[in-house]
């Protein structure tokens, strides 16, 4: 039987081993770019896939990321960054990675084969929440199991593999195959299948923020501002959408706690804090239909 397309040798590696490092370093990025083109064609299931996490997080549920190996690094990495990037709460979001998220250097192998915990860590999924599961391989004994339980219990799952007509792929509701070329150094998953991973979960997210109405005219008006960067980050963005004055973008953000959405309602018309909230109410957080509802606004 041939070995997955991960482990098969590229047909530049050759290239590797040239007395050059430049021609090494080129063979490196193209390859990087041939993986990237894979998150191109999945389309369909990473919208379907994000729509399933934006529900979960609509309906009070939660997200939970379960990998192994380079894989849940990836994963961790986009789970990390949704609550300073779209402002999703912590508790709504769990991060399960064979042997535990790293706290040093080494990060042991054998850990993708042990799914003892894994029930534990799943324990009281609803249909409400989402699973994400990732490996390149489409394999690891880890992922399929988290894969498996999250389908006992009615929760939808995703899955991102880079080997056509792996088994991950077959469990999961939106499958998301990431057909990469085989890795330059042959079996390497952090390089090209990790880039392509990397963007397929950034896009999911991203898709889910967009869905969720946490994205406005290519701006994260969902964030808090709870750190210096933070605060300077969302006066540009109430600044940029009204046309306020920085010390009145700054006096909504006090007000509205570093909230951006109210802040923006304020800046643009709303009376008080608690009407730019109803009016994010009324329009399901949606800041856009809220805007509309504001005398004079046309933004």
């Amino acid at each position: 039987m041939l070995p997955h397309t991960t482990e098969q040798l590229h047909p530049d590696a050759a290239r590797l081993d040239s007395s050059s490092l430049n021609e090494a370093a080129l063979a490196l990025a193209e390859s990087q770019q041939q993986a990237a083109g894979a998150a191109r064609y999945p389309l369909a299931a990473v919208c379907s896939g994000a729509e399933a996490m934006a529900r979960s997080l609509a309906l009070g549920g939660s997200l939970i990321y379960a990998a192994a190996g380079s894989s849940g690094l990836m994963a961790a990495a986009d789970a990390m960054e949704l609550g300073g990037t779209f402002g999703i709460a912590q508790d709504r979001i769990r991060i399960l990675m064979a042997g535990g998220l790293p706290q040093s250097a080494h990060m042991p192998g054998g850990t993708e084969d042990d799914t003892d915990g894994l029930a534990q860590g799943l324990a009281g999924l609803t249909p409400d929440d989402t699973v994400i599961t990732v490996s390149a391989s489409g394999s690891t004994p880890y992922t399929l199991e988290a894969a498996r339980l999250a389908r006992t219990a009615g929760a939808a799952t995703i899955g991102i593999a880079n080997n056509p007509g792996s088994a991950l792929l077959a469990l999961c509701d939106h499958a998301i195959l990431l057909e990469t070329p085989p890795e330059l150094i042959s079996g390497s998953t952090r390089m090209g299948a990790g880039t392509a991973q990397k963007i397929a979960l950034n896009m999911l997210s991203s898709l889910m923020a967009i869905k969720l109405g946490h994205v406005y005219r290519g701006m994260m008006v969902n964030l808090r501002a709870d750190n210096a960067k933070l605060r300077a980050r969302a006066e540009t963005i109430v600044t940029r959408i009204t046309g306020a004055a920085p010390a009145a973008a700054r006096s909504a953000l006090e007000q509205a706690d570093g909230a951006v959405k109210p802040a923006v309602l304020i800046c643009a018309g709303a009376p008080s804090l608690p009407r730019a909230l109803q009016l994010l109410e009324d329009s399901a957080g949606q800041l856009g239909p809220a805007l509309q509802q504001l005398p004079h606004t046309r933004m």
